[in-house]
């Protein structure tokens, strides 16, 4: 079936005191879309592509807290402007649930993560088969996306948003970057323009964990308010870390993109008029809505929740569920004064830019190193807005992203979680991988890589979130290390003595860092810990999915970069995977293949039991568990490719 592709004009909203989506410009219509696929009890799908125009009332409480919105332009009714991108899938058969996916650098992440699918082809969604297995449009998802990060990279499919500029503010900015380690001036483009190129300074050093040195033959000039020209010592690796410090101006109003998953969300669920795609006559066809971010937009939900982003124009909820998935305790860096939301702090690089900072979780502590009293939900729960929240969590972030500050307060001691909130550690997993990796080696990393994947996780929290907004039916228990259980540790305390591994205590550190005239400057720190490992070096808390629950090899969350010892010196969102040893194996204590399997079936009704246990308790649907005792079967469950041979 050819899909009827439609242009039309724009639609202007009723001016309103309240709207803040003035304009939606609906570009195109492609029905069916996706070249006529149908997703089983969904059907086929209608694809939107749109162009939202938001305007904001910058003395409205609820958006005064954008950073520099005081100071940005504004149109004729005094409001401030900004222009987002927008897609929509729409399933013939909609299950009323609006699901927001908070994009990613501008990507759509859902059609890989979730849906198995190729991550170029899901930014894509123009061909059958984009969409992966459509498991969401199966489901009954509407899928809307739409654009919120200005510094977003300009990419195939990727959207964007316009954002105002806040002209004559001035402030400190820093910029960190790699050069290619060859010889000779090389240019960098800066975020933002120089108010004086005389106020600023660069230096450099070997590693993230090797001190900051500005040695003689290191230079840098302008070649115009936004490009410095910048050369090397003779001898600098490629791995040399460039910092470069400058009096800025005029920032971009960055925080404005957090009001456009807000504003965009509560007009497409709550708009009656001709201007909305999904309402029908003047009616709603969206009873409630889920937003949900993947690793960096993870952090910016937890950001629009924190900034009290969660209550429209009117004062309703926006999202009655928000999922964020592997964020760590860590926000964004978007709603600031010369923000670069792109920024992503880790064991190897942007270490000190604001991303980690306290409040860490949902309820509302004190901190213990800046005496301060704060939560995410803080501003929620005086609006009565806080959504539902399930948030995900690869093993890699109790060492990349500070995971250990979601259940602990900032002495480190266990607290107790909200009733609306659930945490999940996925065992034995890096950051994220595609559905179809496998162990690899890579150059700079001490071990081969972790190819474990979290989707069958995922679908099933999807469908359990989707059942306690539309029936009230809880969501499994929370299942993540705790050391109220014992299940946390400190780093290097439980590491496991198997032979190969190598694990030196190093995880990413948790500091108070202060942005100063001077640059950013740590003040203090907070305990963290790591998953506690069983003596086959696998955590044994959180949701142990089959090829961890049924192990044929060590899956970590952490992977050592080659030649380098420092205390944080990972590779940043990687694990390690070190097969377990065929027969017993004198000072390794983990158990030989031969004697935990010792038939072929032995393994498959292993997987078999572990896929049951987390069926009944909902943190696996079925058909990955038939997925799962199928690969084991096929000897491909573990992923260990030629790692095994």
């Amino acid at each position: 079936m050819r899909a009827m592709r439609l242009v039309l004009p724009f639609l202007m909203l009723a001016p309103s005191a309240h709207a803040e989506v003035t304009r939606f410009e609906i570009l195109a219509r492609d029905q069916p879309a996706l070249g006529g696929q149908s997703f089983g009890a969904g059907g086929t799908t209608e694809k939107i592509t749109a162009r939202a125009t938001i305007a904001l009332d910058p003395t409205d409480p609820r958006n005064a807290v954008i950073a520099n919105i005081g100071a940005a332009p504004r149109n004729a009714g005094g409001r401030v402007e900004a222009t987002s991108e927008v897609v929509i899938l729409r399933p013939a058969h909609p299950n009323g649930t609006l699901l927001f996916e908070v994009l990613n650098r501008g990507r759509k992440l859902l059609p890989s993560f979730v849906q198995d699918g190729d991550a170029a082809a899901g930014t894509r969604l123009a061909q059958s088969g984009d969409a992966g297995s459509g498991f969401l449009l199966e489901q009954g998802f509407t899928l809307v996306w739409a654009a919120w990060q200005e510094d977003a990279p300009v990419s195939p499919g990727a959207l964007r948003i316009a954002v105002p500029v806040a002209a004559g503010v001035t402030g400190r900015s820093r910029e960190e970057f790699l050069l290619d380690g060859t010889a000779g001036a090389k240019r960098v483009t800066l975020s933002y323009p120089a108010a004086d190129p005389a106020v600023s300074r660069i230096s450099m050093r070997g590693s993230a964990d090797a001190p900051s040195l500005t040695p003689e033959g290191l230079t840098a000039r302008f070649v115009d308010p936004v490009t410095i020209e910048v050369t090397a010592p003779p001898g600098a690796p490629a791995t040399t870390l460039f910092e470069f410090s400058y009096l800025a101006r005029d920032p971009k109003v960055t925080g404005i993109g957090l009001a456009a998953i807000r504003d965009v969300t509560a007009f497409l669920r709550r708009d009656m008029s001709d201007a909305n795609p999904l309402a029908s006559g003047g009616r709603a066809t969206i009873s409630r809505a889920i937003g949900l971010g993947i690793s960096q937009s993870g952090r910016v939900l937890r950001d629009a929740l924190y900034y009290g982003m969660n209550q429209d124009e009117r004062g309703r909820m926006v999202f009655e569920g928000m999922m964020p998935l592997i964020p760590g305790a860590r926000r964004s860096f978007t709603n600031a004064s010369f923000a670069q939301p792109g920024r992503n702090p880790g064991p190897q690089f942007d270490r000190l830019y604001p991303v980690l900072q306290f409040p860490f979780t949902y309820p509302v502590l004190d901190d213990a190193v800046s005496g301060k009293r704060d939560g995410i939900m803080l501003r929620c729960l005086a609006s009565n807005t806080c959504p539902r929240v399930i948030q995900v969590d690869s093993e890699f972030e109790y060492w990349g992203s500070q995971g250990s500050l979601l259940g602990s307060d900032t002495k480190g001691n266990p607290i107790d979680l909200p009733q609306s909130v659930r945490l999940f550690m996925l065992a034995g997993t890096p950051h994220g991988n595609a559905a179809n990796a496998v162990a690899t080696k890579r150059a700079d990393c001490a071990l081969p890589l972790n190819p474990n994947n979290g989707g069958p996780a995922f679908r099933a929290l999807i469908v359990a979130m989707q059942s306690w907004l539309a029936d009230g039916a809880p969501p499994p228990a929370s299942r993540y290390p705790s050391r109220a259980q014992g299940t946390l540790v400190r780093a290097g305390q439980d590491a496991a003595p198997i032979p190969g591994l190598g694990y030196r205590g190093q995880q990413a550190v948790a500091q108070l860092v202060e942005q100063t005239p001077d640059g950013p400057v740590a003040r203090g720190s907070y305990p963290l810990f790591v998953p506690r490992v069983g003596l086959d070096g696998n955590a044994i808390a959180g949701i142990r999915l089959p090829i961890v629950a049924a192990p044929r090899a060590t899956y970590t969350g952490w992977n050592p970069v080659v030649g380098l010892t420092g205390a944080q010196d990972l590779c940043t969102q990687m694990g390690a995977v070190l097969p377990f040893p065929a027969h017993a194996t004198p000072g390794d204590p983990r158990p030989a293949l031969d004697v935990l399997y010792p038939t072929p079936d032995a393994y498959v009704q292993a997987v078999h039991a572990a896929a049951a246990e987390l069926v009944a308790a909902r943190l696996m649907l079925p058909n990955d568990a038939e997925a799962a005792e199928r690969a084991a079967r096929e000897g491909t469950l573990a992923k260990l490719g030629t790692l095994a041979d």
